[in-house]
């Protein structure tokens, strides 16, 4: 069986189906920030708001226009093809849930997640320290840190996937200050670099609280604190790590034209 034949079966075998609408975390469950933060913690790289691997000053929007482009190219099937491999330290079940989770990109827009061909630019899928990713298409070999035990969940398996697309995290975007309050008192003065808003327009698309793309209310607060509340409705949910939303579906079909 070659590896697309195989790519195919777990994908028929990976749990395909997306729900219609977002369901949160309770509030005995873990947000989609305190995952991610207590998987990276003690990573020993530097890592922009706790799981960018190398920050830039690009944003999505930017890609675009630059002339060495990180955005993912169109191939010959006229879908956009992104080429990766996959560690073998996941096991059948870890990779039918990564397989899933690129499946639900490959039915709701024009993204493919292909098995490698001798691609000089592809993704490396690995069980690394934690959840981290590029963002954007750096032009070579990339990791994509997926490990085991912890992050390994359809959520963040999509959050970290559109951050290697070029997407950077919702609490950041310009606008941000109509719609959260960033509670600068609780928040460490090592960790407020993390909270620099991104200059891009979005794509004409509203601000998201649901978006995956969102951490949650806590995210890099001091102990027992809350750094980042949603105006005016403190009540609103942020932070889910169930799936992708409808406008992070949408701005992946702008920004690439689908």
């Amino acid at each position: 069986m070659d590896i697309r034949t195989a790519f195919s079966l777990l994908l028929v075998l990976g749990l395909s189906c997306a729900e219609e609408g977002i369901y949160h975390d309770t509030a005995k469950e873990e947000d989609l920030t305190t995952v991610i933060m207590r998987m990276n913690n003690g990573s020993g790289g530097h890592l922009l708001e706790g799981d960018m691997v190398i920050p830039t000053k690009r944003n999505a929007m930017q890609c675009s226009n630059a002339k060495y482009s990180c955005l993912w190219q169109r191939g010959a099937s006229g879908y956009v093809e992104v080429p990766f491999v996959m560690s073998n330290d996941y096991d059948d079940t870890e990779k039918s849930v990564i397989y899933a989770a690129m499946n639900e990109f490959r039915d709701k827009t024009c993204i493919r997640f292909v098995p490698r061909r001798g691609e000089i630019a592809y993704l490396s899928i690995q069980s690394r320290f934690g959840c981290s990713s590029f963002v954007g298409r750096i032009g070579d070999r990339q990791v994509v840190s997926l490990q085991r035990n912890g992050c390994v969940q359809r959520g963040i398996v999509h959050h970290e996937l559109l951050h290697a697309l070029g997407f950077y995290h919702e609490h950041t975007r310009a606008d941000r200050d109509n719609y959260i309050s960033i509670k600068w008192n609780n928040i460490a003065s090592y960790n407020q670099y993390n909270f620099v808003k991104q200059e891009s327009d979005y794509l004409n698309t509203p601000y998201d609280y649901t978006s995956v793309m969102h951490y949650g209310t806590t995210a890099f607060a001091n102990p027992g604190t809350e750094s980042i509340i949603p105006i005016p409705d403190p009540n609103v949910p942020i932070g889910q790590r169930v799936t992708m939303s409808q406008i992070d579906l949408l701005r992946i079909r702008r920004l690439y034209k689908c």
